[in-house]
């Protein structure tokens, strides 16, 4: 009946229930191994070798060649005997096939990607938000024969790092961005003074002003990229919108226009993104 109290046994009863729900998942462990396994051979097409994998997973060389070869038993990596390098296996093809029709991001993007290519000769790239990361999902090769490769499908920037992440992390709410920079010694450590969280603060400040980031050689010398965010339905930035080349390409006058592109097309595709379903 409602409005009835809870007899002694049935809160306990709910408390030994509360309690089950909040101890570990047993193998959880595991799986976030895994996870961490798969997204390390998704950063290079080429394929990613053992050794890699072991030094930017912090596991022990046997546990990970355990899981890498359980995961290939499975289909979900593939090993390449003779170059002696892991890469996706046909399993994740097919999930990532019949995951795409929920995710049509890139359906609306690849347009945008092809005219920021077309209209600038310099190459177009769209990328998601992961947690604390981006991820390059497309690219879109531009005419100019000279070009930068410090992007390409499956990379993996943290946020800040990169045009990308900058104009993404520039529209997330200050605790946000806050939590994300505050690890300052290990962030700098990483990716370089230029990355201290004061440097990028400054970069999200001179995002918000212009609406498009500058990425200008900050990974690599002489390798430049500016990004514009797309947003979701409810405003929040989950995607980005780049374009990568050499610093000649990215002088100050061309910057507004290429900025002005980039904010054109991310202005598409997040109207189309946030029109009500169709019921």
């Amino acid at each position: 009946m409602t409005g009835q109290s809870a007899t002694p046994a049935a809160l306990k009863a709910r408390g030994g229930q509360l309690a089950r729900l909040a101890q570990p998942v047993q193998g959880a462990q595991v799986v976030g191994r895994v996870a961490l396994l798969l997204r390390l051979v998704g950063q290079n097409p080429l394929g990613t070798s053992l050794a890699e994998i072991v030094q930017h997973s912090g596991l022990t060389r046997p546990t990970v060649h355990r899981l890498l070869t359980s995961l290939a038993a499975e289909g979900l990596l593939d090993h390449d005997v003779v170059r002696h390098t892991w890469h996706y296996g046909p399993e994740v093809f097919v999930m990532g096939t019949v995951a795409a029709a929920r995710y049509p991001i890139e359906e609306l993007a690849r347009p945008s990607l092809v005219r920021l290519a077309e209209e600038t000769g310099e190459s177009a790239f769209l990328s998601i938000r992961r947690g604390g990361e981006t991820v390059c999902l497309l690219r879109e090769e531009g005419s100019f024969p000279i070009r930068s490769f410090v992007l390409h499908e499956g990379v993996r920037f943290p946020l800040g790092v990169a045009s990308a992440g900058l104009a993404i992390l520039a529209y997330l709410p200050t605790a946000e961005v806050d939590a994300l920079l505050d690890d300052t010694d290990a962030f700098s450590a990483r990716w370089g003074a230029q990355h201290s969280p004061a440097s990028i603060r400054a970069n999200l400040e001179r995002t918000r002003e212009t609406g498009y980031a500058v990425n200008p050689g900050l990974i690599l010398e002489g390798s430049w990229g500016m990004g514009a965010a797309i947003f979701d339905r409810s405003g929040r930035p989950g995607w980005a919108l780049s374009l990568t080349g050499i610093e000649p390409r990215f002088k100050p006058d061309r910057q507004r226009i290429l900025g002005q592109l980039l904010l054109d097309e991310a202005s598409r595709i997040s109207q189309t993104l946030q029109r009500p379903p169709i019921t």
